[in-house]
């Protein structure tokens, strides 16, 4: 285990190396406003969040990692381009792994750049490589937005390709909806007593819970609007879950995809931005033809990532979680822009993992 001298000098070698690439230093406050950050984070990290109430302002957590506020920070005040770093501690709850790091040294680099997004992925990710080089890390990397492209274009009703969009982190949510919409699973002999029924209200005696008759109407009409829609079926159904399964060296794998795309055509614009983000990174020394591509990689991760993603493992290492991880978040900075946006990509690093993996331990 590593001292917290030995990581927080570190952490500063690390902030060094991202501040000699441009980066310019910044700090945020432990202690951050709840309320939009629990809409923003990841259920993994919403449900493992520390989170306290203040009499004057309301609830607060302690901050789970440093992306959303640094992007609130950029969208108030900051220039065009520009490149941050950060070092500090980040705060996440366990309740089933004693051994599992709850406070632990955060490392970030983030780039707000709109003039080329392929060559700030490839630089984003060229600069995380050349930092852990030498540790024997694999690489892993990945793009959501082809996955959401392909669920934008699906010929099904709006409210499915919603509900599909708004789970496509929660992987096994997301496989139970396919499911569900494809008609492979029956429907609850009492959900379909309940559409089936002329006035599903009788004999249910006093209301009971916090939704109103209105709320529990919509919710019905919703039902009985998906209960007659067709089911999802045919080619663009095969190709979405094959999507899914794509997994390989990056080559193999935007070959698998270009095939996928004649029956799922909205992710061609995003398959040219993964073929221009490799060409970038081949510029920069990365060698794509042995760089892992899973479509799939990132659904677990924050939820606001919404393009590139990646991250750095330890082989054999099952026990310990990523060493550096990162990705594309252009949504996030419209969401907090009032307004604007800008593209933007970063990543961040836990030193103290460095630090254990180079003792051997």
């Amino acid at each position: 285990m590593a001292t917290r001298a030995e990581v927080l000098a570190r952490a500063a070698a690390l902030r060094s190396v991202f501040e000699r690439a441009g980066a310019l230093t910044v700090e945020t406050p432990i202690l951050q406003p709840a309320e939009l950050l629990l809409d923003l984070y990841g259920e993994d990290i919403r449900a493992r969040a520390y989170v306290t109430s203040d009499a004057l302002r309301g609830e607060q957590m302690l901050r789970p990692d440093f992306t959303v506020p640094v992007v609130q920070m950029h969208m108030a005040q900051g220039a065009e381009p520009a490149r941050y770093t950060y070092a500090g501690e980040v705060f996440r709850r366990q309740e089933s792994d004693a051994g599992r790091a709850n406070e632990y040294m955060q490392v970030g680099y983030e780039v707000f750049d709109r003039a080329d997004v392929a060559a700030a992925d490839a630089e984003v990710f060229a600069l995380f490589s050349e930092v852990v080089a030498g540790l024997g890390l694999r690489a892993a990397t990945g793009d959501i937005g082809i996955l959401m492209a392909a669920v934008a274009g699906l010929e099904t009703t709006e409210a499915r390709r919603a509900a599909l969009m708004r789970h496509i982190w929660r992987p096994k949510r997301f496989r139970a909806l396919i499911d569900r919409f494809a008609g492979r699973t029956p429907v609850p002999p009492t959900r379909a007593a309940l559409l089936a029924s002329d006035d599903p209200f009788a004999d249910i005696g006093a209301d009971i819970g916090v939704r109103t008759r209105e709320e529990v109407e919509a919710r019905i009409e919703t039902l009985r609007a998906d209960a007659a829609s067709p089911p999802l079926g045919g080619a663009q159904l095969a190709a979405l879950e094959a999507l899914a399964e794509v997994r390989g060296p990056s080559p193999v794998a935007l070959k698998r995809l270009d095939r996928l795309a004649g029956d799922l055509p909205t992710i061609r614009p995003a398959l040219e931005r993964t073929r221009a983000r490799l060409a970038a990174m081949e510029a920069r020394g990365i060698d794509t033809a042995t760089l892992d591509f899973e479509a799939s990689y990132g659904r677990t991760s924050m939820e606001y990532y919404d393009g590139f993603v990646f991250g750095f493992y330890a082989p054999g290492r099952d026990d310990l979680p990523a060493v550096a991880t990162g990705g594309r978040y252009d949504a996030l900075t419209r969401r907090l822009g009032n307004g604007s946006e800008i593209p933007a990509v970063g990543g961040v690093l836990r030193p103290g993992l460095m630090i254990l993996l180079e003792a051997g331990s």
